[in-house]
């Protein structure tokens, strides 16, 4: 237990960079101090003991405002930054160098027994304000953005964003897991392909009504063009049409 708590401690000042000296992160880091309160009541835990695992919980949450169960199991060098209302039930697993904000919740979807708390991978960042509900499997290298809700597995090397949460998949890029700024706006974009949809189509009917009343025979010259036209527009039409369908989808969630 005491090689958890130096890795806890450890994994701020690589994470943090507001983190200036050891006094200041041991006593003014209420997510260092949650750990080293929830390592010694899940031990307690694990041995059966009643009553006194629960009670260091609730103290902790008094203390530091983060609600962790002592039957959650929690990694190695994990940083719980700021802290404020996070939850974390009882059968949840947090996997190694897992990065948490405030306002978290790694929660349950019912009343049913066993195994309803999600699980998550090593190196996973879950944003400010994200839950994460039931028994699922979060992969390695995930990242969850802010505000997001997820509510089904999400595989490895993924971000998942939005209500409900969406995949995007990020493969082969690196990405800071403080680089917030950079997670992908799956709603724009999708609002941003109906709205040029909608220009499309007026412009269509614009140039329809526009168009003189011409012979049989000069239509029939000029088939050929219009043809090519459609199929241009057809083609565009699905790329966009398999975009929004990705999105409704949950792009693969």
């Amino acid at each position: 237990m005491l090689s958890e708590l130096l890795a806890d401690f450890r994994i701020i000042f690589e994470r943090d960079p507001a983190a200036r000296n050891w006094l200041e992160v041991l006593f003014c880091y209420p997510g260092l101090q949650a750990l080293l309160l929830h390592r010694f009541a899940h031990w307690l835990n694990l041995l059966g003991l009643p009553f006194i695992p629960r009670l260091i919980s609730q103290f902790s949450r008094f203390l530091t405002g983060i609600e962790i169960h002592p039957g959650a199991s929690i990694g190695r060098s994990v940083f719980i930054d700021h802290g404020m209302g996070v939850v974390i039930g009882e059968t949840a697993i947090v996997g190694d160098y897992a990065l948490i904000y405030q306002g978290v919740t790694l929660g349950g979807t019912g009343k049913e027994g066993g195994k309803r708390h999600p699980t998550l991978g090593e190196n996973v960042v879950v944003g400010a304000g994200a839950k994460v509900l039931g028994n699922i499997q979060i992969g390695n290298n995930v990242r969850i953005g802010a505000g997001s809700v997820v509510l089904r597995d999400v595989p490895s090397d993924c971000t998942v964003v939005g209500v409900p949460g969406r995949i995007v998949y990020r493969s082969g890029v690196r990405v800071n897991p403080l680089e917030h700024g950079s997670l992908p706006d799956s709603e724009a974009a999708v609002i941003r392909t109906l709205v040029d949809r909608i220009e499309s189509l007026e412009q269509q009917i614009q140039e329809l009504q526009a168009q003189p009343k011409t012979p049989a025979l000069a239509h029939t010259s000029s088939a050929k063009y219009v043809v090519v036209e459609e199929k241009d527009a057809t083609q565009s039409c699905r790329l966009r049409d398999k975009e929004i369908q990705q999105f409704l989808d949950g792009s693969g969630i």
